[in-house]
């Protein structure tokens, strides 16, 4: 079932929650609301499902306006963060809930019932489980449950609420894995909150980045990832060096070398930032008239194929580093290329950008 987002505003108070939010999402996509907290991603999901009134705007599912319909009558299943499982009933009670709640005229016989508990228990993957008590389970378990919960009611639209936020790392990478598979079978429209870039890009059909009550970009994992359209994006999609320069004619200067930068051509002497990935960083041991920017090598973190490089700038030209005090900059390059380097902290190094992208301040 396709969900349009049409102009929604919400305030709690002197707070803007949501700012004129418009959105399309296509029958049986994925979509990931992606942004830090408080940007206004799970006060959307909540309007969505109708656990929230916007102030002004309105959704429409299948083109219908459903802005005034009932959370009841929505057709949306709903999984939070911390399971909500009843706890004082099994596994198979939890998962039933819903179809014995469900009107007498279209209530399922307790056969009927049944046997698409065990469908959906055998569809998680824990059919083993049924008797057992939530407190039994462990987290990644329990919010299986909780998923097979909210699709016993066959919803037109599956909504998540940070829904493996408050697992492991190796469960969370496990279960994120497993949700794609799920999706793939069941071609549920699902929406899903997450803070965590890496879950949003690695699960999701489509992206949608938030920032302060607004939508900052849509597109495809590969598209923000490639071409973030704005400073916001940038720094939020993964490790990332911000440099400050001047933009003149194309060309953007920074203490110690300078980056084409032909998009903006027609920039006199602006202010300019320039953002570079880790890994497009080239790192060479400094010698006398070299282009680029000298750093000493504070401390390398050699784990797996990556080495991580924590650079202090020497020529005063310092990045800003989403609050990191010290400015460091961070290179990454192949371990195997460190060791052949003979890098050793405290060294004077040089670093040039492979690739940069450059915003220009109007």
């Amino acid at each position: 079932m396709s969900i349009e987002v049409r102009n929604v505003s919400k305030r709690f108070g002197d707070f803007h929650a949501l700012r004129d939010v418009s959105l399309d999402i296509a029958g049986g996509e994925l979509l990931a609301l992606l942004g830090p907290s408080g940007c206004g991603k799970t006060t959307l999901l909540r309007i969505i499902a109708g656990l929230e009134t916007a102030d002004t705007g309105s959704i429409l599912f299948a083109g219908e306006d459903a802005t005034d319909v009932h959370v009841r009558e929505r057709q949306v299943g709903f999984v939070f963060q911390h399971y909500a499982l009843f706890r004082h009933m099994t596994v198979f009670e939890n998962v039933a809930f819903g179809l014995r709640m469900k009107p007498r005229a279209t209530r399922p016989s307790d056969a009927q019932i049944k046997q698409k508990v065990h469908d959906l228990l055998n569809l998680v993957q824990l059919d083993w489980l049924a008797d057992r008590f939530p407190s039994q389970l462990s987290g990644g378990q329990r919010q299986r449950i909780a998923l097979a919960r909210a699709l016993a009611v066959e919803p037109k639209v599956l909504l998540l609420d940070e829904p493996f936020g408050a697992l492991d790392a190796k469960v969370r990478k496990e279960l994120r894995r497993w949700l794609r598979r799920l999706h793939d079978d069941l071609h549920v429209t699902s929406i899903f909150v997450t803070h965590d870039q890496e879950e949003a890009l690695e699960v999701a059909d489509r992206v949608v980045l938030m920032n302060a009550g607004r939508v900052e970009q849509v597109g495809s994992p590969q598209e923000v990832w490639d071409h973030p359209a704005s400073p916001f994006v940038y720094g939020f999609l993964g490790d990332v060096n911000l440099f400050h320069g001047r933009a003149h004619e194309g060309e953007v200067h920074i203490d110690g070398l300078q980056i084409d930068s032909p998009e903006h051509a027609d920039a006199q002497n602006a202010k300019a930032f320039a953002y570079v990935r880790p890994h497009d960083l080239d790192v060479q041991r400094y010698s006398p008239g070299a282009t680029g920017i000298v750093v000493q090598l504070q401390r390398a973190i050699v784990v797996g194929p990556i080495a991580r490089l924590e650079l202090i700038p020497k020529d005063g030209n310092q990045p800003i580093d989403k609050g990191n005090p010290e400015s460091l900059i961070e290179a990454q390059i192949p371990s195997q290329h460190f060791k052949e380097l003979g890098f050793r902290e405290g060294d004077t190094l040089v670093v040039t950008p492979r690739r940069a992208r450059v915003f220009v301040e109007n």
